[in-house]
């Protein structure tokens, strides 16, 4: 098996504990408002702590795929946030496990800086695919830029 692990860390406008509550509090309802390809957030098993998965459902060129998302550990009070994709289309073929943990620290002017742990766990003797690890990377920011966005525009969500 093989490990490839990056780390990766955005700025946002957005105060630490509101972008928190969006990111994870009120992520089912948030994210498929603010991120135009996901379309729903729904709980296939769990109450929503950790060991719970979660399906994301999105459009991906033009078609309905899916990622299964397993939270593993939750921390508000450290707004500490840290899940694994366990299935779906961000899982590929050759990948046995990615795991992502996230963290938000107070930022300058009041807005954040979040830190992102991801580790990816290849099957067999499989090689990490740097490629893969870029277009996560791409994604998460996209992701993150996006919730960053609808918070701006939504200035009543606290």
């Amino acid at each position: 098996m093989g490990v490839f692990t990056f780390e990766n860390e955005s700025t946002s406008t957005v105060a630490p504990t509101r972008l928190y509550k969006a990111l994870v509090v009120d992520a089912d309802t948030i994210i498929p408002k603010a991120v135009e390809a996901i379309q729903s957030v729904e709980t296939v098993e769990g109450n929503g702590g950790p060991g719970t998965i979660k399906k994301l459902t999105l459009i991906e060129g033009g078609e309905t795929k899916y990622v299964l998302h397993k939270i593993e550990s939750i921390d508000e009070a450290n707004l500490g946030y840290n899940y694994s994709i366990v299935g779906g289309v961000g899982l590929p073929d050759t990948v046995e496990k990615i795991s992502i943990e996230t963290k938000l620290f107070e930022g300058p002017n009041g807005g954040s800086i979040g830190k992102v742990t991801i580790n990816i766990q290849t099957k067999g003797d499989a090689q990490p695919n740097e490629e893969e690890g870029k277009a996560a990377k791409a994604r998460g920011d996209a992701f993150f830029k996006a919730i960053e966005s609808y918070l701006s525009a939504h200035p009543e969500y606290n």
